[in-house]
């Protein structure tokens, strides 16, 4: 008979299971990636919409809806022993209503000690611990090999486009910044993430001005517009998932983020 887990998620509420999760729906497009990436193909019953990683899964599994939509009829149907939600991501109200029916546990991540934290943590939950380990041991090692170039350089990173809006401080696209040495210049601003202009962007005056993948995706016409429109830092687009996903992509991100600082250097 298995033993009973009990943890403490990241927004501290108790978190208990009679053994280790066997049908799991994933609310979080990062965390789903994480799932099949600790080897638990099979007890992945139901994942979003934008749960785009890994693809043959993407096009197979069940859909509960998007992050902020979740369609409870239907999590009802695959009748999950473990759900996994996001502070941030989802919608505190639809969380709230599963609570009363499920065990749900919920993450919420601005740096890489969360990421590791809740690697961990779902690994224990899911029979996995030792692979989350391994995992988290992987990720230390490639974010140790970071080589950052750009100390104090000044960078905004744009995540929509109409309204702008920026990434600031205390979010998990600024710990990613500081690990590749840039200094945000929306770390001082009101909000996670601030609304913004082109004046107020030149007045910041960044180096750079990081355009993201996502949520937004912005296209090189989308920087030309910005261009045309008196912005006058230097823009380039960026892999919006490598910046933000806190899950298993981690393991890839700094050698993106080293070829990144290289072309900028070489700019």
């Amino acid at each position: 008979m298995a033993s009973p887990l009990r943890i403490t998620d990241q927004v501290g509420r108790i978190v208990q299971l009679n053994g280790p999760a066997k049908r799991i729906v994933s609310l979080v497009p990062s965390q789903t990636e994480l799932l099949y990436d600790l080897g638990l193909n099979g007890e992945v019953v139901g994942q979003t919409l934008f749960c785009i990683h890994p693809n043959w899964a993407h096009q197979s599994k069940p859909r509960v809806g998007g992050t902020k939509t979740v369609k409870l009829d239907v999590i009802r149907s695959l009748k999950p022993d473990l759900i996994l939600a996001n502070k941030e991501e989802n919608v505190k109200e639809q969380i709230e209503q599963l609570e009363q029916e499920f065990t749900v546990y919920i993450s919420d991540i601005k740096n890489l000690a969360d990421s590791y934290e809740m690697i961990s943590q779902v690994g224990l939950l899911t029979g996995k611990l030792q692979e989350a380990l391994d995992l988290n041991h992987q990720i230390q090692t490639s974010f140790n090999s970071l080589n950052s170039k750009f100390t104090k350089q000044k960078v905004a990173y744009l995540i929509w486009k109409s309204p702008l809006m920026a990434a600031g401080k205390d979010t998990f696209i600024d710990a990613m910044l500081q690990s590749c040495g840039f200094e945000n210049v929306f770390e001082f601003t009101q909000g996670r993430y601030p609304e913004t202009t082109i004046k107020e962007l030149n007045h910041l005056n960044p180096d750079f001005i990081l355009c993201s993948s996502e949520p937004f995706p912005f296209k090189e016409k989308h920087l030309e517009e910005l261009r045309s429109s008196g912005l006058k830092a230097k823009m380039i687009l960026v892999d919006g998932e490598l910046f933000s996903w806190y899950g298993s992509r981690l393991a890839k991100a700094p050698v993106y983020f080293n070829a990144l600082l290289n072309e900028l250097h070489v700019g």
